[in-house]
């Protein structure tokens, strides 16, 4: 049947809107935002729009809005931003242990700066411990930072609730979402949630990749990572990339229509695939299952076979799944995701993750099951020797 892409979650295919809107704006309007004629003002209505429309989306001003190269810097800067910003009023900083590299790493680096680093536990599912959260915030913390959902498991954290305990027990706290696996497959208002930054990626959504944005709360102390011409308010200066930025709002204004059938679309795709894997024996789904996790995500140990081992051999199919996070898989490290939740060597050893998106059928799910059972039998078979 063709090419059978599951691995939305390391990035997607831009829809035609995206690429034609990019195609327009490097070819006919690609003058430079900042330039006072024709051409950059015809250049700076697409940030614009694109800022209004991501604004619209999530319920908040225009303002706060900030275009970034990605999900990595938006985390970067949130993270370091805020620690540089607010080091006066505290030293620690809360996260957890299952956290992407983008968030794990600049909080290595702040702790190698004197800053204090304590990690939130999760239960076996990926589900922050809200009372170990609560025990923690002082008046010494001055930011935590969460995932929205895992890029792993699609574990969903209850990021309202843990705002609330933020605002109640850590006066001097703001609250970092990473919400790169999130957008788009939830409806989310920072300000409803008690939100004070976002981090948003392009290409997880069928933009551009190379584009994102922070949002920061009006209010929200800040510093800026990057210094130059005083773009965006001076908050993150450079020229703007105008079409990737064009691309994004294309992308998001897209993700946002016919929502709620797109995501029932995926939660079908979801259950179908983990009652499949049901019927194959000795398989370990990992995260909460339907619609308590997150609906794109469906990550599973195939016990007695390697993840890279059955990752080629669907690819030898033409059905592409990713083994762990496509950002650490050449690194040859434990998932930090399996070990957090306390997962056995040999189902962290094991397991892969199906990721869809809604151009994807019920057709191709039952294609990946069919070559499953008729594989996974041989591959055990080949290992045991």
């Amino acid at each position: 049947m063709g090419e059978i892409y599951f691995d939305n979650s390391s990035t997607t295919r831009p829809s035609q809107a995206v690429v034609d809107i990019v195609v327009k704006t490097m070819t006919d309007d690609y003058g430079n935002p900042s330039s006072l004629h024709k051409k950059g003002v015809d250049a700076e209505k697409y940030l614009r729009e694109s800022r209004e429309t991501i604004a619209g989306v999530m319920k908040v001003s225009a303002n706060e809005i900030y275009f970034t190269s990605g999900g990595t810097e938006s985390n970067n800067w949130a993270l370091i931003g805020t620690a540089l910003a607010n080091r006066r009023k505290g030293h620690t900083i809360l996260t957890t242990a299952m956290e992407h590299p983008a968030v794990a790493e600049p909080l290595r680096f702040l702790e190698s700066q004197g800053f204090v680093i304590k990690k939130i536990p999760v239960d076996r599912n990926g589900v922050l411990d809200l009372e170990a959260l609560s025990s923690m915030l002082d008046d010494d913390v001055i930011l935590v930072s969460t995932m929205y959902v895992n890029n792993e498991i699609g574990a969903v954290v209850p990021v309202a609730e843990a705002a609330k305990l933020i605002r109640e027990k850590a006066k001097n706290a703001l609250y970092h979402v990473d919400a790169i696996q999130a957008f788009g497959k939830y409806r989310i208002y920072p300000r409803q949630l008690g939100v004070d930054m976002l981090s948003v990626s392009g290409h997880k959504l069928h933009g551009p990749k190379g584009t994102g944005f922070l949002y920061i709360r009006n209010g929200a102390h800040v510093s800026p990572l990057i210094y130059g011409g005083g773009q965006q308010n001076g908050m993150r200066s450079g020229t703007e990339n105008v079409p990737g930025i064009a691309g994004l709002g294309v992308a998001v204004r897209e993700a946002y229509t016919d929502f709620d059938a797109k995501i029932d679309h995926l939660y079908d795709l979801k259950e179908r695939l983990e009652e499949g894997l049901d019927g194959i024996e000795g398989t370990v789904i990992h995260g909460l299952r339907g619609r308590e996790g997150a609906p794109q995500i469906v990550n599973v140990s195939i016990l007695g076979v390697g993840s890279e081992v059955l990752l080629h051999t669907l690819e030898d199919h033409q059905i592409y799944v990713s083994a762990g996070s496509a950002c650490s898989t050449h690194k040859r490290l434990a998932s930090p995701t399996m070990t957090a939740i306390g997962a056995p060597r040999e189902e962290s050893s094991s397991s892969v993750r199906f990721s869809f998106c809604e151009k994807n059928t019920a057709e191709e799910v039952d294609e990946a099951l069919k070559v499953l059972r008729e594989t996974v039998p041989m591959l055990r078979r080949y290992r045991a020797k």
